[in-house]
């Protein structure tokens, strides 16, 4: 036996179909927003780990950076310090050679 179709079966099964789709779309929905609070929370902790590793890593540069200074200022004494000692070598190099030049001279004139 064929039955067949009145509106008000189909109009039931209108009504029926809707309330399926409200309930699918309603547990989409929560699945969803929980995916997006998953997705929230997992963000969030990977910008905290990027800034805790960012941090650490601006801090290992500063203490390079701070550490080439000091030695750059270090060099820069002891450069001042050799050419202070080269210029009191060479100062009394010339005054040796001066007194030389004069003994020479002086036994030049002295014998002629």
């Amino acid at each position: 036996m064929r039955q067949s179709w009145t509106d008000d079966r189909l109009d039931d099964l209108s009504r029926r179909m809707d309330e399926r789709f409200d309930r699918v779309e309603g547990e989409m929905d929560q699945r969803f927003d929980r995916v997006d609070r998953e997705m929230d929370q997992r963000f969030a902790r990977v910008e905290g780990e990027m800034d805790q590793r960012f941090a650490r890593v601006e801090g290992e540069m500063r203490a390079g950076f701070d550490r080439v200074d000091r030695d750059i200022h270090a060099l820069r004494t002891d450069v001042g310090a050799i050419q202070r000692t080269m210029i009191q070598v060479g100062g009394g190099l010339l005054a040796a050679n001066l007194g030389l030049m004069a003994a020479v001279i002086g036994l030049m004139i002295t014998r002629f």
